[in-house]
């Protein structure tokens, strides 16, 4: 929008108060658009650190996590028992807050479901719910 703006001859501080940013971002927005064109105002990459697990190593990881997240024996996954599953078996060391993020950027929420006991059974639970108080 800053752009078309521009284009049809609004001043960039009029262009800041229509859209509600700052005149530094219709700056850059405007000076990127100048200088490299439309390709100019594309989102670029943002950097950081890549990632310490290799794409065959977060795969594995996947695998594990959904094979324990299913598992009838009960209990949970914790962020401590993912760190230690991924230092005992890639040798790599993550700084416990950073797993979580890990769990983020593999498409993992961080939302946990209630515990299935071992012994439940669905008849049982059935069968309760057909009494009236």
């Amino acid at each position: 929008m800053a752009v078309a703006h521009f284009v049809d001859g609004a001043n960039r501080s009029e262009i800041a108060r229509m859209l509600k940013v700052t005149r530094r971002s219709v700056n850059t927005w405007v000076e990127n658009y100048l200088s490299l064109g439309i390709e100019g105002l594309n989102t670029k990459k943002q950097k950081g650190r890549t990632c310490y697990l290799s794409s065959t190593q977060q795969s594995e990881l996947l695998t594990y996590i959904d094979k324990q997240s299913k598992s009838d024996t009960g209990g949970r996954l914790t962020g401590e028992s993912i760190h230690q599953y991924i230092t005992l078996h890639f040798g790599i060391t993550y700084h416990p807050n950073a797993i979580y993020k890990l769990l983020c950027h593999l498409g993992f929420s961080w939302i946990t479901r209630r515990a299935k006991h071992p012994k439940q059974s669905q008849d049982g639970q059935d069968e309760f719910k057909k009494t009236t108080n």
